[in-house]
């Protein structure tokens, strides 16, 4: 499988918001109060109020991540990129990333599938392909390098 830069996506989270046990687990919101992607054929910013991370911490110790996102371009082409992914690694690591440290993300699992929908014709391709990326989660916010599958 052949794969091609698509984006590198910067993302600023607010605090969470601790909505507790539910039955798959516990379950927070973690709101995006911004921003910033860029790759070869687009680049802008991520918009607050509209995006956020609907997190669920499963029993098996793996964060379910439900992330949904509106980006705009720099010529003002808006999109939506829902992402669906998994984080987990060794329990020493996960605390580390808790604690607000960086860790090298090869130590730990990491990986989501955006789908993305928009309406103006330069971005259409985006609606026509399937993507894969790799997170790195920083104290600010996680770091995904999002790559198209050819």
């Amino acid at each position: 499988m052949n794969t091609r830069l698509l984006m590198v996506m910067h993302v600023n989270v607010a605090p969470a918001l601790n909505i507790g046990a539910v039955p798959y687990g516990s379950r927070r919101l973690a709101p995006v109060s911004g921003g910033t992607f860029e790759g070869p054929r687009l680049r802008g910013t991520i918009l607050s109020g509209s995006s956020a991370d609907w997190l669920l911490l499963r029993s098996d110790g793996v964060l379910e991540l439900d992330l949904r996102c509106t980006l705009r371009t720099d010529d003002g082409a808006l999109i939506l990129m829902r992402s669906f992914g998994l984080r987990h690694g060794p329990p020493e690591v996960i605390a580390a990333i808790g604690r607000g440290e960086t860790v090298d993300p090869s130590s730990y699992y990491f990986r989501t599938m955006p789908r993305f929908e928009t309406a103006h014709p330069i971005y259409s391709f985006l609606n026509r392909m399937i993507a894969v990326a790799s997170g790195d989660r920083r104290p600010e916010g996680p770091i995904y390098s999002i790559h198209e599958v050819l």
